[in-house]
């Protein structure tokens, strides 16, 4: 399956989670902020990041020395997925705005 994909996957204690690669070059760029106990929680999961992905207010940015990541959030602000870290605030908001145009049209790879 080519990118941008949504990869469910199943963690070594049978739990859920997903990842989201990105279309450029397949890197992970955001992770889910939980494990989920089944398949149909994790793919409502996913169902929430592409309906809150393109909306800037849906994402809380955080910063420390040479570490830069982001959450994305629910309108309830409960936070459905982290990013990876960045090196700078810049790519960090690459990051965000790859996520914003990958993750709503992103088909889903289920390799549990």
């Amino acid at each position: 399956m080519n990118y941008p994909k949504f990869q469910l996957l199943r963690s070594s204690n049978s739990q859920y989670y997903f990842v989201l690669r990105s279309k450029g070059n397949g890197e992970v760029i955001l992770k889910a902020s939980e494990t989920y106990t089944t398949k149909q929680n994790c793919n409502s999961a996913i169902d929430s990041v592409r309906i809150n992905a393109p909306y800037d207010s849906r994402y809380t940015k955080k910063d420390s020395l040479s570490n830069y990541t982001f959450n994305l959030k629910a309108a309830n602000g409960q936070i459905l997925s982290n990013s990876e870290s960045y090196t700078s605030s810049s790519a960090r908001d690459n990051g965000i705005e790859a996520v914003k145009r990958d993750a709503p049209g992103a088909p889903v790879e289920d390799l549990t």
